[in-house]
């Protein structure tokens, strides 16, 4: 007699279908069926080559293109900002950086004269960002003033005002700046000779003198800054500068003006008709 099929529930030789097979034979069976993606959810992120350009590329090319075509007078302050982070922070929306930039220290100037350490306090910020905005700042100072080399300052007045004010009036503490002149009144050296406190700055008008002396300098223009950003003289400038003048002319060196800087402008003692 034929025996027919024998059927077992042994699990060893007919083992009960997984989860794990049925999906194998259901995507052997569906080979050639597209499946359709399951939607991206918070925790499911596009990989990097199928997601699309980030929203600030476009906004980038737009902002060169009126920078192109129709120069900085097209630009806020903050979008000039803007263009230079471009280069230093690549592949970041940097507007926000830019802006928060600008209300931090009131201008661009005021970025670019902003201490190193303040500069990393604004978000979006770090070292190799502040370290490249004072690098840009140096060498705008030395363009200033590679101006006055070979020139007679004193016909060169505004290049003076220029080059003081973007090397002093955004500086925290109080310096106290000497411009050396020879009888020709050209440029021999430019030297900070103190700096002290937000409102003080200890001057010797014997060491002044005598640097003079050391230069070979018939001339002298004195300036310092007030971080306050007023520079309306005080009684101690007035009278330390009188000093400094009395203490130069016994020796033939004359004190040209005495300029005090500020943020928003400047004061000459000359120009007041206080020395």
């Amino acid at each position: 007699m034929a025996k027919g099929p024998v059927s077992t529930s042994s699990d060893d030789e007919l083992p009960f279908p997984t989860q794990e097979s049925l999906a194998a034979d259901e995507r052997s069976f569906f080979g050639g069926r597209p499946q359709k993606p399951s939607a991206p959810n918070a925790r499911t992120a596009l990989p990097a080559s199928l997601a699309g350009p980030e929203h600030y590329h476009g906004h980038r090319e737009r902002l060169r293109d009126r920078f192109r075509e129709l120069g900085d007078t097209a630009l806020a302050d903050y979008e000039i900002l803007e263009l230079l982070l471009f280069r230093l922070i690549p592949r970041r929306d940097t507007k926000p950086i830019a802006k928060a930039l600008i209300e931090r220290f009131g201008s661009l100037s005021g970025v670019f004269g902003a201490p190193q350490a303040l500069l990393m306090e604004v978000k979006g910020v770090g070292e190799a960002v502040a370290l490249d905005l004072k690098l840009i700042s140096t060498v705008a100072h030395r363009t200033l003033k590679s101006e006055l080399r070979s020139k007679q300052v004193l016909s060169s007045w505004s290049s003076v005002i220029q080059y003081c004010h973007a090397a002093m009036a955004h500086e925290t503490r109080e310096q106290f700046r000497i411009l050396f002149l020879d009888k020709r009144n050209v440029l021999i050296a430019d030297e900070v000779q103190g700096r002290g406190t937000v409102d003080h700055t200890p001057v010797y008008p014997r060491e002044v003198v005598k640097r003079a002396l050391e230069l070979s300098a018939t001339a002298m223009i004195l300036v310092h800054n007030h971080p306050s950003g007023d520079p309306t003289p005080s009684r101690a400038d007035i009278d330390m500068t009188k000093v400094i003048i009395d203490a130069a002319k016994a020796l033939d060196i004359t004190v040209h003006d005495h300029v005090i800087i500020g943020r928003d402008g400047h004061v000459s003692l000359k120009g007041l008709k206080l020395i």
